[in-house]
C-alpha cells in the first residue's frame, strides 16, 4: 500500500508538518492492526520546496522534474492524508494550488484524510466548508472524520491520550478501513452527459419519422 502525504506548512519547523507525520504513523498503526502482512509505503510532498514551480506552472503549463514526480505520487497514492494550515478561514493558497495543477480526474475514487491546523478552534469548521467541499469536488472518497488541531492541542491536550490523538485514531481507522479493502471504494462516477444526444441529432432524427 503505497499511502501519500500533502503537507502545506510553510514554517521549520511546522505544526502542519507535525500533524502530518503524526497521522501517517496513527494510519500506518491502523493499517498493521487490519492486515500485519500489509506493508505501508510511505511518502510526503512538503508543498513548501515545490512553492516556486507551482507558481511557474500556471504560466507555462507544464510542471518541472520535480513537481511532475510529486504530482505522480499523488496520483498513483492508495491512500492520501492532506494536511493545511487554516489561512483567513480556509486552505492556504499554497495548498490550493496544488491541486490546482494536479489532473482533475487523479484523485477520482482516492480515499483522503483531511486535516488541518490553525491557531484557533474556532476555525475548525474550515474542514466541512472548504476542504470537504474541494475534495468532494475532485471526486475523492472523503473519510467522515477530519482532524484539526489548535495551538492548545499542542500541550497536554494532544497527548496520547488527549482528544487530539482520539480523533487522529478514529479517521486513520477510517482510511485503513478503506486502503485495505474493508470499506466500499466506488469507481470513477458515471457523468450524467456523456450519452446526451446533441440537440442537432435529435432534430434530424424527428424529421426523419415525419
Amino acid at each position: 500500500m503505497k499511502l501519500v502525504v500533502v503537507s502545506a506548512g510553510l514554517s521549520v519547523p511546522s505544526s502542519t508538518r507535525l500533524l502530518a507525520d503524526r497521522l501517517a504513523e496513527a494510519v500506518r498503526l491502523a493499517v498493521a492492526e487490519k492486515d500485519p502482512d500489509e506493508p505501508v509505503e510511505t511518502e510526503t510532498v512538503e508543498l513548501r520546496d515545490h512553492a516556486k514551480d507551482i507558481a511557474n506552472t500556471f504560466v507555462t503549463g507544464f510542471p518541472p522534474p520535480k513537481l511532475e514526480e510529486a504530482l505522480e505520487h499523488v496520483t498513483r497514492a492508495d491512500g492520501l492524508i492532506v494536511v493545511t494550515p487554516i489561512f483567513s478561514a480556509s486552505y492556504s493558497g499554497l495548498f490550493k494550488s496544488f491541486f490546482d495543477v494536479l489532473d482533475q480526474d487523479a484523485l477520482t475514487g482516492k480515499p483522503v484524510l483531511i486535516a488541518a491546523t490553525g491557531g484557533s478552534p474556532r476555525h475548525s469548521l474550515a474542514l466541512e466548508h472548504a476542504l470537504r467541499p474541494l475534495f468532494a469536488y475532485l471526486r475523492a472518497v472523503v473519510v467522515p472524520t477530519g482532524v484539526y488541531a489548535a495551538s492548545e492541542d499542542w500541550g497536554s491536550e494532544g497527548s496520547a491520550d488527549g482528544p487530539l490523538a482520539g480523533r487522529m485514531s478514529r479517521a486513520a481507522e477510517e482510511l485503513a478501513a478503506l486502503t485495505c479493502g474493508t470499506g466500499s471504494r466506488p469507481g470513477p462516477p458515471r457523468d450524467a452527459f456523456e450519452e446526451v444526444v446533441p440537440f442537432a441529432e435529435q432534430l434530424a432524427a424527428l424529421r426523419g419519422e415525419e
